[in-house]
């Protein structure tokens, strides 16, 4: 599945594998690059420039195909997101979505889920599919549509037309949009951005896979929110291979001495129509709140992204 405006702010805001082992054991820790975090990866791209560490904050993806995930260790070892993979088609779920979702809260993550679209199903079914199953949390990150051609497909390797790809992605993210009031974001690759024109979709924040190259050379400069950056990356509590991502985004600030007491930090993002502030309280909770407007977030008492604003 891509900074708040005036210099405060900050921008917005699977791989398989049958193996039983937990490589994360066997792979060093997530290191520091010049004070960028840097994790493991058993099949890394040689990245000349613009390498993903020059980004500070970090997240994964997963589904079921990671297995029992040990989501202490994931955010003790610097990832700071997770999106986790809710459905497919019309009749899919994952079976381990329930767990990753509570999972990732109960370790303090940020997490938000995402739905694989299929292209042998009307969208409005899928969408109910994917709002019948994803609780509708304050909390969570906006929800994810996951865009891309599925060759292995056992049951459906339709192409459509561009024009209805765009047609049924607007009615499943109109849909999805309606019921959780958050903008969803759109996650794709290059191949199927291209095809299908996905530049047209104006105002929706996009999560990019670029995996051999930056996001702004792959996607023409489109704007991005998430850049999936490998496939093969190696976490601390994942089995195996896992997605790691970052955020278009800065560190998190720090917070003023004359704002609330007992809070670390806090974290902004803000995308098109959406911000949420991550207000962090000693090392074990993570509260997001989210809304259409800092107006409106402020008008809901988050009296802590005011003093980070105009301190």
């Amino acid at each position: 599945m891509r900074r708040l405006a005036a210099p405060i702010f900050l921008a917005l805001l699977t791989a398989c594998t049958s193996i039983s082992y937990d490589f994360a054991d066997l792979a060093p820790p997530a290191t520091t690059t010049a004070g960028k975090l840097r994790f493991a990866d058993s099949n890394p791209h040689d990245w000349q420039d613009r390498a993903p560490w020059n980004h500070e904050i970090h997240g994964i993806d997963v589904a079921k195909y990671q297995g029992e995930i040990d989501w202490a260790r994931v955010a003790a070892s610097g990832i700071s997101f997770a999106f986790v993979k809710a459905t497919e088609g019309g009749d899919m779920i994952d079976e381990n979505f329930h767990s990753n979702w509570r999972g990732a809260k109960a370790a303090g993550l940020p997490r938000g889920a995402y739905h694989f679209y299929y292209f042998c199903r009307p969208a409005i079914e899928q969408a109910r599919w994917f709002i019948r199953h994803v609780p509708r949390d304050p909390a969570a990150l906006p929800p994810v549509l996951d865009v891309e051609w599925n060759p292995h497909s056992p049951t459906c390797t339709l192409r459509p037309d561009p024009a209805v790809v765009r047609s049924e992605m607007r009615v499943f993210l109109t849909a999805v949009e309606r019921h959780y009031r958050k903008r969803p974001i759109i996650y794709t690759s290059i191949d199927f951005f291209d095809r299908n024109g996905l530049w047209r979709f104006k105002g929706y924040p996009f999560w990019l896979r670029s995996v051999a190259g930056h996001p702004d050379d792959k996607y023409n400069g489109h704007p991005w929110v998430f850049w999936q950056y490998t496939g093969t990356g190696i976490v601390p509590g994942v089995q195996g291979n896992t997605d790691i991502n970052v955020f278009h985004g800065d560190a998190v600030h720090p917070i003023h001495e004359k704002c609330r007491s007992g809070i670390d930090r806090v974290v902004v993002f803000v995308m098109p129509r959406i911000v949420v502030a991550v207000v962090l309280i000693g090392r074990a909770a993570r509260y997001i709140y989210s809304d259409a407007s800092i107006r409106e977030i402020m008008g809901r008492g988050l009296d802590i992204v005011h003093c980070i604003i105009n301190r």
